[in-house]
């Protein structure tokens, strides 16, 4: 049975980090981010959600006023066609507007909702099925000095973490000194990453790469900018590599794995365009034996409640950890938000994405509406 758009409905609300500034490389820093929720209502009475929040304006090539203005155009095409079809609707995303698949990404994920809530299932059994109950949660540790780094990771392992993020993208000498005051408190395991975030120039993501070189259980992240550069570091490192903000489709993952430049990938749903495009990346990665971790740049309840089917149907074999950054953040719009348990997470098992109803408190009056009987 069709399920056609009725009703978009645009909301904001503003999220807050947990552990006060979250610090990258360049000195880039954020406290408080703009998210942006989508809500398809359906002639059949579904209500799909969808979120995007990017990782404010100089991360990736996506800000959260460009978010709202994407959808806001390409709203009003949708109405009336199957909200229980995410690839015709993809397709029509695309007739109404090039590009921007961060603001596609949104939508996408609550045409998915809508088509778990119709077909009683959770979206993780849509998604290729359920692979796990539980996997294995990250915690992102913020660039600062290697004993304030390593209080924070500490924090974390108490908490029943093992897998950790570590930023760097600094200088690549106090960087080694970063990685190894971590790393050298971890046990066998545990695993770290040591993400640049795209900070260094080749010659530093080299040197910075030797002086890091041996240590355990720790993998080199997103050293460079660019694709081409990564590759060289590879030539010049028996470090791991791991990509993450170069991988934006089926070519670029090919083209990474033709160079031998990476031996996994992290996978962000909003960077690739939503939950579609994130199932195709993740089944070439685990056919080509890789490594999938499974994020999202940023977000709340929804944006994890999606990346949380995406890791439960994803091969173990494969799936390194995955991000509940919700965790990572104050507010909460979802009654049955999903949550670390002793350092894991887990899918829901309700139909759609799950989660309970919203709140509508917290994300206020639509910011637009979109009605087909108007």
């Amino acid at each position: 049975m069709a399920s056609p758009i009725e009703r978009l409905e645009l909301f904001g609300y503003r999220l807050t980090y947990a552990e006060g500034e979250y610090v990258m490389s360049g000195g880039r820093l954020v406290s408080v981010l703009d998210s942006t929720v989508v809500r398809l209502t359906t002639a059949d009475g579904h209500r799909g959600h969808g979120e995007v929040c990017p990782l404010g304006t100089n991360y990736l090539p996506a800000h959260a006023a460009g978010a709202r203005a994407a959808i806001a155009e390409i709203a009003p095409h949708l109405l009336g066609l199957d909200a229980a079809n995410p690839k015709a609707i993809g397709a029509a995303m695309e007739r109404a507007l090039l590009g921007h698949p961060y603001a596609k990404s949104a939508i996408d994920i609550a045409c998915w909702d809508v088509l778990g809530q119709a077909s009683g299932r959770p979206v993780c059994d849509l998604l290729g099925g359920r692979m796990q109950e539980d996997f294995p949660l990250y915690m992102a540790v913020s660039l600062a000095s290697p004993e304030e780094m390593h209080a924070q990771m500490e924090r974390f392992r108490a908490a029943g973490i093992h897998r950790f993020q570590l930023k760097l993208g600094g200088d690549p000498s106090e960087d080694a000194a970063r990685a190894r005051a971590v790393v050298e408190a971890t046990e066998p395991g545990d695993v770290v990453l040591g993400d640049a975030n795209c900070g260094w120039t080749l010659p530093e993501a080299i040197t910075a790469a030797g002086q890091m070189e041996g240590l355990p259980r720790f993998f080199l992240e997103q050293p460079c900018a660019t694709l081409e550069e990564c590759a060289r570091v590879r030539e010049h490192t028996g470090l791991p590599l791991i990509l993450d903000e170069v991988i934006v489709d089926p070519q670029s993952l090919l083209r990474a794995w033709e160079l031998g430049a990476l031996v996994g990938i992290n996978l962000k749903l909003s960077r690739v365009g939503g939950l579609s495009r994130a199932r195709l990346l993740r089944d070439l990665g685990e056919e080509l034996g890789l490594m999938v971790n499974v994020e999202d740049a940023w977000g709340g309840d929804i944006a994890v409640a999606a990346v949380s089917h995406l890791a439960a149907s994803t091969d173990p074999r494969a799936l390194t950890m995955v991000s509940f950054i919700n965790d990572w953040t104050e507010e909460h719009v979802l009654r049955d938000r999903p949550r670390a348990v002793d350092g894991c997470g887990r899918a829901s098992t309700e139909p759609g994405l799950g989660g309970g109803e919203v709140d509508e408190g917290l994300l206020g009056a639509p910011l637009a509406t979109f009605d087909r009987r108007r």
